[in-house]
Order: C-alpha cells, then structure tokens, then sequence
C-alpha cells in the first residue's frame, strides 16, 4: 500500500506543483498523450489504388490504444474509416482481387475472423478464437484463409487432485509445471500450448487444423500461388524447447497434410516467402552463432532444383521483413542504418537500392527505430512514414517519388512547439569509436543558456534509437530539459563488430564511457549544465544506469526503469533463461560466477551516493521485480535517498498504456526536481 501510495503521490506533485506543460498549452503536455494517433500496418492494394491501414489513438476513458481500419487512395484522397468498433479491430488483410479484407476483431472473451466486402460494406464473422490468431493469409484464389492460434495441450496431471466435500471451500489447487519455457512476460505462467496452423473458408465455414504434434508452427505463412499449400517455419526437433535459434522452413499440403521439409540448415531459417511465379522462396537467415548479435542474412532458394544463394552476405546490416515484387525479379526487405529503418530492393543477383528511408513513427513512448511498409504488384510502396515532430503518418514512395498521404496529428501538435532533435557523433573517451547520438533542445531555447540534461539509455542493449518523435521525450523537453540519446557500442545498425564491442561485457566501463564522453560534448558546447545532470534508462538501459552510478557521483539523481540487479539471480528467474545464457554470457552463472557478478550493477553498489528511483512493473517476467528490489534494499542498507515504484498490472512494457506513460514521465520528474542545484537562479 506504500508503495502505491508513492506511485500516486509522485503523479500529484508534478500535476499539482511541477507541471509546466500542462500550463503552457503552447507546449506538448500529459494530456496530449491521449490525443496522440499514428498509422500502422499500411496494406496497399494488388493494383496499388487503394491503401487500407489501423489508424490507432489514445483513449482516455480506457485508458487503451484503440485501433481502427481506416482506407485511403493511394493519391492522397478519400480517407475514410472503413471498419470503426467500439472494440479492438486489426490485421487488415487484402483479397487477392482487392474485392474483401479480412481483418480481426478482438472483444474480451477471445478475438473474431472478420471479412467485409468493399462493394456493400457487408461484412461477416468467420470464426471466434479464445486465443488471439495471427499471421492471417489469403489463399491466392481467394476461398481459403489461413492462420496461426495456439492450441492448449492436454497434460495428465501428476497426481489426481482431491475433490472437496460438497459446500466446503478449498483453495485453489497447486499448478504442476514441466515445460522448459513455462513463463512469458506479458502472459506469466503459462498452460502447455502448441501454435498450429489452421485454415477456414472465406465464405464461412470450420477452421481445419493442418499441422500437428508438440511443436510450434510459426509465420508469418506464404501460400504457393497454385494455393496447394503453405510454407512455415517451426523447430520440430526433439529437444526443440532448447534451441533458442533453431527453425527450419517447412511445406505443408492443404490436401493431404504432407509436411516437406525444405530447409536443414544448422541456425534458424525464418520468414518464408515464395514469389509469385512460384520459382523461388525467399527467407532469413541466422547462423546461430553463440554470440550476442548475428546479421540475419537474406537468402532464396529456387525450388526446382533446391539450389540455396544468399543476397545480403556482404552487407554489413540485419535484414528483415522481405516481400518478392509483382514480377518475382527481386526482394524488398528493411534493415537499420545509423539511426534509420530503411526499405531496400535488391535483384536476385544481390544489387540493391534503397527506395525508403524514413520509416518509422510507431514507437510513441521512446524513439525506437519501427515501421511497417507493403508493396504493389506495381511496385508501389505503402509505409508508415516518420519524423522527429510527427509519429507514423501512411506515405507512398513510387519510383524513388515519396508521397505522404495524411496528417494524423496536425489537429493537435501544430498547435504546439515542440522540443527540436539534433544530431551529434563523438568520439569515445574509452577508445576513440565514433558514436552517434542526438540531444532534444526545449521549447524556446536559448543557446546563451545552458540547460538541465537528461541522459536517457535505450533497452537492448541490441537495439536502436533514432530522429523519431517520442512522447516521453518530448514531455521532458517541454520540463526545460535537454534530452541526450544515443546509440552507443552494442546498439544495431552500425554492423556486427560495432554490436558485438558489447560481448560478455553488458554493463561496462566502455558503453559507460560511450554515455559520459557524449555528455561531456554537450558540456563543452554549453548547452548542459554540468551542475544538473540526470540519468534514466529502462531494460538494459536500466542496467547501464545502476552500472553508471556506480563508476561516477556526476549525476544529480537517477531513475533506474525495469534493471537486472544481479546477473546470477536474473538469468535463473527471467523468462528469457534458455536464449539469454548461451549467447550472452560465456558459460553457465555456477561456471562463470565472477563474470556475471562483475557485469552485475550490485557488484558496485557500495559505490552509489546518488539519489536513485526505481521503477518496475510488478508483473515483469524479463526484468523480475525481485531484481528492483534488490538494489532498492541494498541502497537502503547504504542509506542512499531511493524510492520504488511498483506498476500494478504491468508486465516488461510499463508504459503500455497512456496512463502509465504519464505516470512513468511525472514520477521521474518530480524525482529529478527535487535534486536540481539552482545556484545559478
């Protein structure tokens, strides 16, 4: 009750006495969150005239991020809504002759298989799942369509359970658990279940489960165009549960359910798609190194002869997303470049063109590098289009031409000045590695003025930030500060020895250096303070802020967001254990105890003097809460000024839902003002 005492006390001070946004409606404010839209999922037409796409907002009654269908020319005209629900609508998905979407709509008792016919706006419930479907495809003649849903396992119970005598109330049984990965953030402990793949007519009818045994079928799904049957990928070797990596790429036959097994590569094989000629299936590769970041590699295989190439092996980025072009010539895919999402072409003999570069605007909180784009069988591209003053509009590129077609948020953020994005790029005090970043200046800045900084750590740390509108960003900026970000060593989209200067060694003294030294710049340029530093990060950027107070007192306070405390207690709590110890660490926590403990936040907590919050969901299976508490008792064993803030409800994402948001944003600064040195006021 303390606790949550806390949680709300923080939000009434900064409301109450802190709130200098909220004043000033001429700058980006708390309850600006809730009027927040941005575009997701453009899906461009075969012909490439129409776009449909979720247009998602913010509703304050909810407290949810609500998502419609909505449909727009590809010209820019005729934005309408097409399918708008009280509820949750998703997942809209083109007939093969553009004459139906289908679409999902999920309600709190389980999630609908939604078809709507353009013509008459009529539209039809297909199926009703208890569990939320995904990977909805089209068969290329338009009567069938398949998904993937999980299917719950029948386990015999180790020992019956007794039956209570009639009227007597007993607790609620013990829950047995034998599976490997028996837990998983977002969900807690979960019941054996198995991801099938099933398929259902588009006139209406009974899902047919094509695949079977104990394993997990995975899509996204491409039907062959002939409509014969589906290519997957899955691990279906004995020991499945664990091999974090491994996957194959299977072909199924709706007709007679005759699995083939197409790819037996050592590594993971994912994401198929066949191209529309039928000679070809593209997909991503992952060799499965045991190290902490791999490229995933672009590869094809022509299906006549099983010859196997690779497109992107001399590309130093990881590909992603791939998507054949209507004449089967080539493949888009995105991939990272410095701060940058980017959609790419390339031939099948591995030349390649960038055709967008500015993908993004689908991470509201924090500037983590998103997007999602279609394309024609004209080659025309739909994409979630953003910038760092707008999240995700819907644009066009056609021919190197970039169209954006709405303006989602020009209603509100016209009206307000924002805080504006700069880039930087530094070298390293530990070894000289050019690290790029970039610093938010406020509202009304003035460069004769020097300013109060946050530093603010993105999670990862395998990752990247970038130029991307963020609203707790944005929040801070609009308090007076100036925001610091960067994508220091480890960070992706600066290629695998730039990722991999992190290997065995998350948090160090060397990212650590990569911070201070981007800090010191801003210094030495005058726009921090170097009296009024403040340092924040969530994930494994709340790692690398625990690691940091322990190497410096620089920092004024510090607010710690969902960290590992101890590494030893982490790997052998979290959900993430059968991935995260081969391939980040170099051996087992017993083998290898003075390596995990000295990348350990705890190993140097005797060092901490400054004022820290913590901050965590209490229902986080990635970064348990017990790791949270650990570090707040010892901080109090050290007489360290410390408070934690447990999110009721909250898994990994603890600021999933726009109340949370704010409430994460007031508590870190109302903890921050209260360690502000106003000698120069």
């Amino acid at each position: 009750m303390i606790i949550r005492y806390l949680f709300f006390l923080g939000f009434i001070i900064l409301s109450q006495s802190f709130s200098i946004a909220d004043e000033n409606q001429n700058t980006f404010s708390a309850r600006d969150v809730f009027q927040l839209e941005y575009a997701n999922d453009p899906r461009i037409s075969p012909d490439g005239s129409d776009i449909v796409y979720e247009r998602r907002s913010n509703d304050i009654m909810t407290d949810s991020t609500r998502s419609n269908i909505w449909s727009i020319k590809s010209d820019g005209t005729q934005n309408r809504p097409l399918v708008s629900d009280i509820t949750h609508v998703t997942s809209p998905r083109w007939s093969p002759t553009a004459d139906r979407i289908a679409y999902l709509r999920s309600e709190s008792d389980g999630t609908e298989i939604m078809v709507r016919w353009m013509d008459t706006g009529q539209t039809a419930r297909l199926a009703k799942l208890r569990n939320h479907p995904s990977s909805l495809t089209w068969s290329p003649n338009g009567k069938w369509l398949a998904y993937t849903a999980p299917v719950k396992a029948k386990i015999e119970p180790l020992a019956e359970p007794r039956q209570a005598p009639e009227g007597a109330v007993w607790s609620e049984p013990v829950k047995v658990f034998k599976d490997v990965r028996y837990k998983r953030d977002g969900s807690g402990f979960v019941e054996t279940a198995y991801s099938h793949i099933f398929i259902i007519p588009s006139d209406g009818g009974t899902p047919r489960k094509l695949t079977n045994g104990d394993f997990n079928h995975d899509g996204p799904l491409s039907w062959r165009p002939d409509g014969s049957g589906l290519f997957f990928s899955s691990n279906r070797n004995p020991d499945w549960e664990y091999e974090a990596i491994e996957r194959d790429i299977y072909f199924i036959s709706i007709g007679d359910g005759k699995l083939l097994h197409i790819t037996e590569q050592s590594g993971g094989e994912s994401m198929p798609v066949v191209s529309p000629d039928g000679k070809y299936l593209a997909y991503v590769f992952d060799d499965g190194r045991k190290i902490p970041y791999r490229n995933k590699i672009l590869k094809y295989i022509i299906l006549d002869d099983s010859t196997d190439k690779s497109l992107t092996e001399n590309f130093d980025r990881s590909v992603s997303n791939i998507k054949w072009s209507g004449d089967s010539k080539g493949i888009y895919f995105t991939y990272d470049d410095q701060g940058n999402r980017k959609v790419a072409y390339t031939t099948l003999k591995g030349k390649f063109k960038t055709v967008v570069d500015s993908l993004g605007g689908n991470s509201l909180g924090r500037p983590y590098l998103s997007g999602s784009y279609t394309v024609s069988k004209k080659n025309l591209v739909a994409y979630t289009h953003g910038t760092t003053f707008r999240p995700a509009d819907v644009a066009v590129s056609d021919q190197n031409e970039i169209r954006i077609l709405t303006s989602l948020n020009e209603d509100l953020l016209s009206n307000r000045i924002l805080g504006t994005t700069h880039e930087i790029k530094y070298a390293s005090s530990f070894d000289g590695t050019e690290i790029q970043g970039w610093y938010i200046t406020p509202p009304g800045y003035d460069p004769k003025k020097k300013y109060p900084l946050i530093l603010e750590i993105h999670g990862g740390p395998h990752s990247s930030y970038g130029p991307q509108f963020a609203a707790e960003l944005q929040r801070f900026a609009a308090e007076g500060y100036v925001i610091f970000y960067n994508n220091y060593r480890g960070s992706t989209g600066y290629g695998e020895d730039f990722a991999l200067l992190l290997k065995y060694k998350y948090s160090s003294e060397e990212d650590f250096a990569d911070h201070m030294s981007g800090i010191d710049e801003l210094i030495k340029r005058g726009i921090a303070d170097p009296g009024n530093l403040f340092i924040t990060g969530g994930s494994a950027g709340g790692i690398a802020t625990a690691y940091a107070i322990g190497l410096t007192n620089r920092f004024n306070a510090a607010v710690v967001a969902k960290p590992v405390i101890n590494w030893i207690s982490k790997v052998l709590t979290a959900d993430s254990y059968i991935y995260q110890i081969p391939y980040q660490f170099p051996g087992m926590p017993w083998d290898e105890y003075e390596h995990y403990w000295k990348r350990s936040p705890l190993s140097l907590v005797g060092n901490v003097t400054t004022p820290t919050m913590l901050i965590t969901g209490e229902d986080d299976q990635r970064t348990p809460i017990s790791e949270t508490e650990q570090f707040y008792q010892a901080l109090k064993l050290q007489k360290v000024d410390s408070v934690m803030i447990r999110v009721p409800g909250a898994s990994h994402g603890i600021a999933g839902k726009p109340s949370r948001l704010n409430a994460k944003v007031d508590n870190i600064l109302a903890w921050f003002r209260q360690y502000h040195n106003n000698d120069d006021e």
